[in-house]
């Protein structure tokens, strides 16, 4: 049998294609969307989120749907206040870190409360096993279509002083980004600060803060080395951020562009969460002097994680971290966390 296509046989297979194309394409009517990303420093947001917005999602979509995207930060936000301005309808669609958001909604902080997944694999599972209540909250209460789960790299200490475990916090002042991080913080003794993340690397260099907590590839793309000195690459979180969609406008869409952008934002999602694995020692070797992708490695010292600082951890989530949450959340959603992280976890927050 000869399997070589004749040249009108491989035409014709062209013309079928371009054909198809088009059929999918017109099936699909012009769509445009407005799109915040989440932190423009990060390479999670420059090889990913931009990328699929601006290319992916035009290229599949024969050029129906398109988007205008810039990330909060370049959009004068310092984090909190993303999914706020999305419920009022003024963005589609929105990337935010949770941990900011927390204050709003402290079931934002369930899927990444501080001390609890010591891997990303563990965050994983716990942000698998709490997404369906998480989505129907956002619906229900947010107004909120809950699109897309993921991480950054471990949140880790940047400090200015030597650190050599855990209960060096004492006393220190830690810029947090959310409760949970806080009260990780304090359970060691030191005080958790909100600050900005673009406010971060002046207040290192000018001592108005002692360490910061941030993921260990975006502390480097925003200089931080430039104030602190001392890497603690004990995961406190994974920085955990949510996709959504301003849900009147989600329903709005036509339900083909629907379908097509959640089929999208799943491999996007899948894309994100197999980066920061990747990024997480990246990050530890750009900030540490060793070899990095990125631009020149800065020269902080690594600081080898304590052996106690595996049972302090989770002392810290035990005693303080996880009762405050719980107390912060509520009893449906502490039950709702006992349901189906606590499970998976062989963990109980308090119900009060």
């Amino acid at each position: 049998m000869n399997l070589m296509k004749t040249p009108a046989a491989m035409l014709a297979g062209l013309v079928a294609s371009a054909f198809s194309l088009s059929v999918a394409a017109q099936q699909l009517p012009k769509t445009e969307l407005n799109v915040v990303g989440n932190l423009g420093i990060t390479t999670m947001y420059k090889l990913q989120e931009l990328p699929f917005w601006t290319k992916t999602i035009p290229e599949r979509s024969g050029g129906a749907v398109t988007a205008q995207i810039k990330p909060w930060n370049e959009l004068g936000m310092k984090g909190p206040e993303v999914f706020r301005l999305l419920q009022q309808g003024l963005y589609t669609i929105a990337t935010a870190q949770m941990g900011h958001m927390a204050g709003d909604a402290p079931i934002n902080d369930a899927t990444d409360i501080a001390g609890l997944s010591p891997t990303i694999e563990t965050f994983k599972q716990v942000t698998e096993a709490f997404r369906p209540a998480l989505s129907k909250f956002y619906e229900d209460k947010l107004q909120l279509r809950l699109l897309g789960l993921w991480s950054f790299q471990a949140q880790v200490l940047y400090c200015r002083d030597p650190i050599s475990n855990l209960r060096d916090l004492k006393g220190r002042k830690v810029r947090t980004s959310g409760a949970s991080q806080s009260d990780f913080v304090e359970h060691f003794g030191g005080s958790g600060v909100p600050v900005a993340f673009g406010e971060v690397h002046q207040a290192l260099q000018k001592g108005v803060i002692d360490c910061a907590i941030t993921g260990t590839l975006g502390g480097y793309s925003a200089k931080w080395y430039e104030g602190a000195k001392y890497l603690y690459p004990l995961p406190i979180n994974w920085g955990s951020s949510a996709n959504a969609a301003n849900l009147k406008a989600w329903n709005g869409l036509d339900p083909a562009v629907r379908d097509f952008l959640q089929k999208n934002i799943k491999e996007l999602e899948a894309a994100i969460w197999a980066q920061n694995k990747r990024e997480n020692d990246v990050g530890i070797a750009c900030n540490t002097g060793g070899q990095c992708p990125l631009g020149k490695a800065a020269d902080m010292a690594l600081v080898p994680v304590a052996a106690e600082d595996e049972g302090l951890r989770r002392e810290a989530l035990l005693q303080t971290v996880l009762p405050r949450w719980a107390k912060r959340c509520g009893a449906e959603c502490a039950t709702q966390w006992n349901e189906t992280v606590g499970k998976l976890a062989n963990l109980e927050a308090p119900v009060q």
